[in-house]
């Protein structure tokens, strides 16, 4: 497997752009395509006037190359998949309604729910909110150039794993959605019309249709999911939700599953191919990853998507510590600091990632005031209630 391409850049024109994600949200610049019924139609006009949407970036000679790879997402990344039949299902962990102590069940588990303050509902709705946008995220995977599904059923690897990860993925928000309904914490009609919202307006991640593009900023967002319900685990541990807790270690081991998955998927492309894929990494920082519900909306709140950032980050659900660490893991792991006989260009991109976490530290700890110093908000999804004491925790620290 020695195969090794020689570079051309699908560089395009971009919007300039900093290279520090927008704190404490990560979000790309404010547009939504469905705030109210009545502007919709106007909304994605200017859409399309200010954002430069970019398309079909990777020259058509590398598609080639993700032909030539298929055997090898066979081998190698096949196996992240897991048996229908050996999966957990999300009825696994709340009541069963066929059961006899089903009322009880259901009694003791919002007892327990009680105890959770509003701040953690906030982020762990708006951790299912994104995992139930999932018809947009294979949406994703199924424009990318050279790794889509052709047929809806194709028998290629690429195509295998799409619909296989995406049924894996389904789960998640089947389970969370299950728990919150049970809580009786969470006004479920203003999180339903949140997922309808969201799905509808889409996300623009501009990874350009190209697949370095698009692996790299999969690689990213699955170890964020992954940082993130970890993390909604053990802070329900702390106040006493031994079954939330469980759910949301089981979702952040999938995550994790998915993350080796996707990693290797450009550690591959650093062997065979290591001008372009840096020079990828490097565009995908410096326009930065942005969070797949960037345009969360509730039919309200035309910010929302921000404050909900900003509960994770006081939480220290999600933190801009946590983009820099994974920013930090994904260099050492892709050994980008040790890649050598790349062109100017690709000497460039590697010094820009490899410096960029020290930059960004620089800026983490103003960036951590601003969001414990943000306004309270209400919540369409806890009925409107304010947020009045942040729950109190050394994760972000």
């Amino acid at each position: 497997m020695g195969l090794k391409f020689n570079s051309v850049s699908f560089r395009s024109q971009k919007l300039p752009c900093s290279a520090l994600p927008p704190m404490p949200s990560f979000r790309s610049p404010k547009y939504f395509m469905a705030s109210t019924p009545p502007s919709a139609s106007k909304e994605v006009v200017n859409l399309r006037k200010t954002q430069v949407q970019v398309t079909h970036s990777m020259p058509a000679h590398k598609m080639e190359m993700f032909k030539w790879l298929d055997s090898w997402v066979e081998d190698n990344i096949l196996i992240h998949l897991q048996p229908v039949e050996k999966s957990w299902q999300a009825q696994d962990f709340v009541p069963d309604a066929a059961s006899d102590g089903f009322y009880k069940q259901v009694e003791e588990l919002r007892e327990r729910a009680k105890e959770i303050p509003d701040d953690y509902f906030v982020v762990l709705v708006g951790d299912m909110i994104t995992e139930e946008a999932l018809p947009t995220y294979q949406t994703l995977l199924n424009t990318t150039d050279g790794v889509l599904d052709e047929t809806g059923a194709s028998p290629s690897s690429w195509a295998i794993w799409n619909r296989a990860w995406t049924a894996e993925e389904n789960r998640h928000g089947d389970l969370l959605h299950k728990y919150l309904y049970l809580s009786g914490r969470v006004d479920m009609r203003q999180i339903e019309k949140t997922i309808q919202y969201l799905i509808g307006s889409g996300m623009d991640l501009k990874t350009e249709n190209n697949p370095y593009l698009t692996f790299i900023y999969t690689a990213f967002q699955e170890r964020a999911t992954f940082i993130s319900h970890k993390n909604t685990a053990k802070l329900a541990w702390d106040h006493g939700a031994t079954e939330l807790a469980k759910l949301c270690g089981f979702i952040a081991s999938d995550e994790k599953r998915h993350e080796i998955a996707y990693t290797k998927i450009i550690q591959k492309l650093f062997e065979i191919d290591p001008d372009e894929t840096v020079q990828a990494f490097a565009d995908m920082m410096r326009k930065k990853i942005t969070m797949p519900a960037h345009l969360m909306y509730d039919g309200r709140d035309e910010n929302l998507f921000h404050h909900f950032s900003t509960v994770a980050q006081t939480l220290g659900v999600y933190t801009i510590k946590d983009y820099i660490d994974i920013l930090e893991f994904l260099v050492d792991r892709w050994k980008v600091k040790e890649l050598t006989g790349l062109s100017a260009d690709g000497r460039k991109a590697r010094d820009f990632v490899c410096e960029l976490p020290l930059r960004l530290r620089k800026l983490e700890e103003r960036a951590t005031l601003r969001a414990k110093q943000a306004p309270n908000v209400p919540f369409s999804w806890i009925s409107d209630r304010k947020l009045k004491h942040p729950m109190k925790n050394d994760l972000a620290m």
